[in-house]
């Protein structure tokens, strides 16, 4: 007699449903984790236009001033995850926080769940320890979201943060050389602007000043804008000699008037391919919108506070 043979059919039945009720928690997944689209980010509806415009400003000029990047973020639930585990994804995923510095703060909120949580990157948890966190959670956010009032709440943990962060010893915001970040557009799209209007540039560089002087210059000023931008030595190299080879090889080309280039009628000139510049800005290029973008640099070690409502 086999040993199945001498368990009663409902042992049996019961084991059974066990173990499918545990396959099916187990095959239980994750939420997706929502696009880094701004500084706020608000799934739940709670935040209108205006509170939300008004809690970006708040956190564009600390950044400004201090240099470190904060991310509010505003979910229905992190269900089935806790809120810290949610929270820890965020932060692998998104790296918030300058690349050479690693000063990112995430503050999640969990609407649904009553759950919120703030979590410094490495690099500030010894300005914004556990307990720290703790403090700014329960004595100036939770009394106000337990009245509605989750705006006031959102402000209130903010400029507690502003002030813990005010008054670390961090590198002013532009000793990472991210001064793109200040223009409104990402490193690389001051990347795709240089290599794709150098050669415009090159164009009346050499012009004005002939082909030598024009090449040049060309490979300098692309240079100190790529070495501006990125700090790298070889990126900065590597455009200025790109310029300074597009300047030469225009040269090579038919003069513009034989090729049917030249003045518009518009005033602007008009390339070989029969498109225009000068008259009416750079056509088809994107200003980028001011938008927002990671530093990069957020190593998220699980430091950090969560609390209820």
């Amino acid at each position: 007699m086999s040993l199945f043979s001498r368990w009663p059919a409902g042992w049996l039945t019961g084991a059974l449903l066990w173990l499918g009720c545990l396959a099916l928690a187990g095959a239980q997944t994750v939420l997706p984790l929502p696009p880094l689209s701004g500084r706020v980010i608000d799934q739940t509806g709670t935040l209108d236009s205006a509170a939300q415009a008004a809690l970006t400003a708040k956190l564009a000029q600390l950044e400004q001033t201090r240099g470190t990047q904060v991310v509010v973020v505003l979910v229905p639930t992190t269900a089935p995850e806790d809120i810290a585990d949610y929270t820890q994804r965020l932060g692998d995923a998104w790296k918030i926080g300058r690349r050479d510095v690693g000063d990112g703060v995430l503050f999640v909120v969990a609407k649904n769940d009553r759950r919120l949580r703030i979590a410094p990157a490495k690099t500030l948890e010894g300005a914004l320890p556990d307990l720290l966190a703790k403090r700014i959670i329960d004595e100036v956010v939770t009394p106000a979201f337990r009245k509605g009032d989750y705006v006031g709440g959102l402000h209130a943990g903010i400029d507690r943060l502003s002030a813990v962060i005010a008054g670390e010893a961090l590198p002013a915001p532009d000793a990472t050389g991210d001064a793109s970040a200040n223009l409104g557009l990402g490193l690389e799209e001051w990347l795709l602007l240089l290599f794709f209007g150098g050669p415009i540039a090159a164009a009346a560089l050499r012009r004005v000043f002939g082909a030598p002087m024009g090449a040049m210059l060309a490979g300098l000023g692309a240079g100190a804008l790529a070495w501006w931008l990125s700090q790298a030595l070889w990126l900065a190299a590597a455009a200025g000699m790109v310029a300074a080879v597009a300047t030469l090889f225009l040269q090579l080309l038919p003069s513009l008037p034989s090729s049917g280039a030249g003045r518009g009628r518009s005033g602007g000139w008009h390339g070989p391919s029969g498109g225009s510049w000068g008259s009416g800005g750079w056509g088809g290029a994107s200003s980028g919108g001011g938008g927002f973008s990671s530093g990069g640099g957020g190593d998220f070690g699980g430091g950090g506070a969560s609390g209820d409502w």
